[in-house]
């Protein structure tokens, strides 16, 4: 039997983790690097204290000025202003059982994971700068259930083009669950609980993912150079051993300029091995965890980022269609965003082996 002392202390040293949230687009970590409350991906673990809410007293029909006198500045309230001469104020009281976690564009200290717009294939923050940000400074709000299960609800509200406020059809529900999607508007949100992650590869088993394939020794059946996936610290810089992939036929080289020197990257060219043609690109291993849905090899990448994962992966996330916009959808790959194309928005890569 543990102390209450000793029970405190040893519940400190491995925090209760409900979830975490990563950001689509990102493969990894942003672009310029992880700072602070701005990242690709925010673990919502249990609080010290709890500082979830719940409604309390509602006020109906009351006038706009008599909703101000209700409204305090020590307590929690939102406000629905249904016309000019009514408001319904919702108040709201600390609870116990809850702890709550905010999400928007702003850095204002009540949110606790910043979240700017995701520009698909971009490569810096200077890509998003030019680009009018489409994300609420308050986006929405998470509430999590701090006893077993640990049960996650997400709060939200948008307008609709007669700008009243709408919170979703009876039939919805706001309950998280392993994989759901938050659309942001400007950026999407995969959930993932904790039970969901411990499926996910690690990073270390990725990095071994990564030296197994290398150890095999690929070679480009071209230059016979041996190929190389790059470290996960250099995942955005082309080396000279880098895996090249044709994307109609998914033969790997290293990069050449076999064929008409005319064409450049990424526009069609002529595989030497079966002479398909079509586009040129560098392969990329999948270095976010999360977006991963087994451990498998990395026998597949993405069409026509050059993304590589496992089987699964691949074909899971080509059948996720993914907000675009704010009235479309389409398919994209999780690590850069950028949409999928051709017939599946994956092929399977096919290597040369040494030939000692």
């Amino acid at each position: 039997m543990f102390s209450p002392d000793q029970e405190n202390i040893s519940a400190t040293k491995v925090p209760i983790k409900y979830g975490e949230l990563i950001v689509l687009g990102y493969n990894g970590s942003l672009p310029n690097g992880d700072r602070g409350r701005r990242k690709s991906r925010f673990a919502l673990c249990k609080r010290t204290k709890a500082n979830g809410v719940k409604p309390s007293t509602v006020h109906v029909a009351c006038t706009p000025q008599a909703a101000k006198a209700i409204s305090n500045k020590d307590q929690h309230s939102i406000s629905y202003t249904l016309s000019r001469a009514q408001t319904v104020v919702v108040e709201y009281t600390h609870d116990a059982n809850t702890d709550m976690f905010q999400i928007g564009r702003s850095t204002e200290s009540p949110i606790d994971f910043v979240v700017t717009d995701t520009v698909p294939g971009s490569q810096s923050n200077s890509d998003t700068q030019s680009v009018q940000s489409t994300i609420s400074r308050f986006a929405c709000r998470i509430i999590c259930e701090r006893n077993p299960p640990y049960t996650a609800r997400i709060y939200a509200a948008g307008f609709d083009s007669s700008k009243n406020i709408f919170l979703g059809v009876d039939s919805e529900t706001n309950e998280l669950l392993d994989g759901s999607l938050i659309d942001l508007c400007g950026a999407t949100l995969l959930w993932r609980t904790a039970e969901g992650l411990s499926h996910t590869p690690t990073v270390k088993h990725l990095e071994a993912l990564r030296q197994e394939i290398n150890a095999a020794r690929p070679q480009c059946p071209v230059g016979f150079n041996t190929l190389a996936f790059p470290s996960m610290k250099r995942k955005e810089v082309v080396d000279e051993k880098q895996p090249w992939v044709y994307l109609n036929c998914g033969h790997v080289h290293g990069y050449h300029n076999w064929g008409n020197k005319e064409e450049r990257d990424g526009k069609d060219r002529e595989c030497p091995m079966c002479r398909s043609r079509g586009p040129y690109v560098p392969l990329w291993l999948g270095c976010e965890a999360g977006f991963y849905v087994d451990a498998g090899p990395p026998t597949h990448a993405f069409s026509p980022c050059g993304h590589v994962c496992s089987e699964k992966t691949v074909a899971y996330w080509s059948q996720i269609p993914l907000p675009h916009g704010t009235h479309t959808f389409h398919a994209a790959c999780p690590f850069c965003a950028q949409q999928l194309m051709g017939e599946q928005g994956y092929i399977r890569l096919i290597f040369q082996g040494p030939v000692d």
